[in-house]
Order: C-alpha cells, then sequence, then structure tokens
C-alpha cells in the first residue's frame, strides 16, 4: 500500500526505533511508497511515512532493496556533496563516505553484511541519517 510522505520536521528529527518481524507489513508499505515515488525519489526512511522504525529501502538502479535495523560499520573517503530529500524542500550541504559497510537484516530478517560504494553507498547514508533522526 502506497502511503503519503510525512513532512513534519519535528516527527522527522525523532530516532527510530528497532524494528522486528511484526513490522514485515511496514517493510511492504515502504518498498511500494518507493516504487510509486521512483520518478522523484532513490531511497526511504519508515518515518518518512509515519513510522519510527528502523526500516530503510533502496532503488539501486532496477533493484530495490530493504534494510533493517541497519548499522554502517566501516567508511572511508570523506567527500561533500548537496542533497534533497523528498519530505524537505531546497538543497542541502552534507559530508557523505565513498565506500561503506553495513550490517542489517534483510526483507525475511537474515542477518547480512553489505559493502557499498558510490551512489548507492550515498542513499543509504542518508536514510540511516534519517533513522537517526538526522535531517539534511
Amino acid at each position: 500500500m502506497v502511503k503519503p510522505i510525512m513532512r513534519d520536521p519535528l516527527f522527522l528529527a525523532q530516532k527510530s526505533e528497532p524494528a522486528t518481524e511484526a513490522d514485515k507489513q511496514v517493510v511492504q508499505e515502504l518498498l511500494d511508497t518507493l516504487k510509486a515515488n521512483q520518478d522523484r525519489c532513490v531511497g526511504m526512511v519508515a518515518n518518512m511515512i509515519g513510522v519510527r522504525k528502523n526500516i530503510i529501502v533502496v532503488a539501486a538502479g532496477p533493484f530495490m532493496f530493504a534494510m533493517i535495523n541497519a548499522k554502517l560499520t566501516k567508511k572511508k573517503g570523506a567527500f561533500k556533496t548537496e542533497e534533497s530529500c523528498l519530505s524537505l524542500d531546497g538543497v542541502r550541504p552534507c559530508i557523505r563516505y565513498k565506500e561503506i559497510e553495513v550490517d542489517y537484516l534483510d526483507q525475511d530478517f537474515t542477518p547480512q553484511h553489505g559493502k557499498y560504494s558510490g551512489w548507492t553507498a550515498q542513499i543509504i547514508q542518508h536514510e540511516l541519517d534519517h533513522v537517526a533522526g538526522i535531517v539534511i
């Protein structure tokens, strides 16, 4: 089910709570909402649909995947950039890393470890900021 996009800065500034298997429907709703907004969005987090859970989804080319309770474990190659967000107006400066490693649970709640670089790494970092209540 496609959900409306949350734009309340006070809600978005709250830290997310760990997700559990009881949140599987939220994962699907987030994937559906990302797909419906794919023309203007490459990643989303559950708080963008009004749910304060640590769930992010990423569109990497034709593929979409979920990362549940994701934790950044390594980062390398800091750079300055600017980003926009579906929940906010305008563009804001930020620092990102060219290469990252992340521990997370996949959509089936199976533990995973991923290495990401470039654009996909940047998307994941943006969404991890959201989970932490950091809105660029």
